[in-house]
């Protein structure tokens, strides 16, 4: 930080620091004064003079810049009820920090252990971590299969770094085991057939392509829920490719698809979206800093609309454990996740640590997920980053029941 009268910088020891600003006023005062005395008297101008040679003599006041620190993870408790969520004294554990932008974690069962994917907005791929913490490529081309790039991808930044977000979003198990995906760019959603090929499973709606799903949710009884926002389009709404009026929220059963919420109804684009465990309430990240909940008929119609939470932690994924409790991602940086009871009532902040070292790390919380054999381990994708934590409350790990 550089502070100075007029906005002009100094240097101490050809370093830059911070000036007494009024300081420097009333040095370019002192020299206005002695140009005014040298019109009425000499004695005045030599009086003058000595005082203004006595104020440039005068030490510049200044202090060097404190570098900046890193912060630590830490859990900010807003309620006793988080006790029964998570342990205060409970653990951050790094996966790894060197992807692009991740998001759409799941924990898939593989012998016992099993191991997480989640996707890279950036790389178009989705990785597999290992229990050992080894990152291996499960999907290439996993968001978008084209080649024109100048006409792909949503424009973005990760630290300091300008980025282009190809890659695709959520992940999925369903009740057979098999990975759904959101291959944004390509305005699809994919599964991974058990002999490895890949399945369009919804790409449009009366022949206009979706502008680019971004998360999803399983009923059930073999129904799911998906966001439709634009960012899998160059320039968003304003894009060219842009086929269908607005953004929203679609439902999709035995093929089947309609439109259920718009975009202008909910109050801002759709983003993460997840179900309370009796499958009676959605939960929809309406913009940044809200989450609305609404009630789900049997046909997927949505009514009853509310403002459920609102405040930090909220913009991006969002989960339910089988509690109730509502964890949802804050989406940019700082990395918050907000844990809400089923009531509404906030229950504490999980605050993902913030490194100050160059180059610029960017570490966000962009979507969670539960793993473990017992659903106890939470999965935070965190831009740059993915960590793991463990919980007392034990969320639905669908991937179990499919691998039995």
């Amino acid at each position: 930080m550089t502070v100075a009268a007029a906005g002009t910088p100094c240097l101490l020891m050809s370093t830059p620091v911070r000036c007494d600003g009024l300081t420097a006023w009333r040095r370019l005062m002192a020299v206005a004064l002695v140009a005014a005395s040298a019109v009425t008297s000499a004695a005045a101008t030599s009086a003058a003079a000595a005082t203004a040679a006595a104020a440039a003599a005068s030490p510049v006041v200044a202090t060097v810049e404190s570098p900046p620190r890193d912060q630590p993870f830490s859990i900010t408790r807003a309620d006793p009820g988080l006790d029964s969520v998570i342990a205060p004294d409970a653990r951050l554990e790094l996966l790894s920090d060197r992807f692009g932008i991740t998001e759409g974690p799941v924990w898939v069962p593989d012998g016992g252990k099993g191991y997480i994917l989640v996707s890279d907005l950036t790389a178009n791929v989705i990785y597999r971590i290992a229990p050992d913490k080894k990152v291996s490529i499960f999907l290439e081309k996993a968001g978008y299969s084209g080649t024109q790039l100048d006409q792909a991808g949503f424009q973005s930044r990760s630290g300091r770094m300008a980025v282009l977000l190809i890659g695709p979003s959520c992940t999925a198990i369903d009740s057979t085991g098999r990975l759904l995906w959101c291959a944004d760019n390509d305005g699809t959603i994919m599964r991974l057939e058990k002999n490895g090929q890949r399945t369009v499973v919804a790409d449009k709606f009366e022949g206009k392509r979706f502008n680019g799903p971004n998360d999803l949710v399983l009923t059930r009884a073999g129904a799911m829920f998906f966001t439709d926002p634009d960012f899998g389009l160059r320039f968003g709404a304003k894009s060219p490719l842009k086929q269908l009026d607005s953004a929203g929220v679609w439902y999709m059963k035995e093929g089947q698809l309609r439109k259920v919420l718009d975009e202008h109804q909910l109050g801002g684009p759709p983003d993460g979206i997840a179900l309370s465990p009796d499958e009676h309430y959605m939960y929809l990240s309406a913009g940044l800093r809200r989450i609305k909940r609404y009630t789900v008929a049997s046909d997927g119609s949505l009514s009853g609309e509310m403002l459920f939470a609102e405040g930090d932690g909220i913009g991006d994924g969002i989960k339910v454990d089988l509690a109730g409790n509502v964890y949802s991602a804050s989406g940019t940086a700082p990395g918050i996740v907000r844990i809400t009871a089923p009531s509404g009532k906030l229950l504490g902040t999980l605050n993902l640590p913030i490194p100050a070292e160059e180059p610029k790390r960017y570490v966000c919380a962009s979507n969670v997920a539960f793993g473990g054999t017992d659903g106890r381990t939470l999965i935070i994708t965190a831009c740059q980053a993915v960590y793991q934590i463990r919980l007392r409350s034990a969320g639905p790990v669908a991937a179990v029941a499919a691998a039995q």
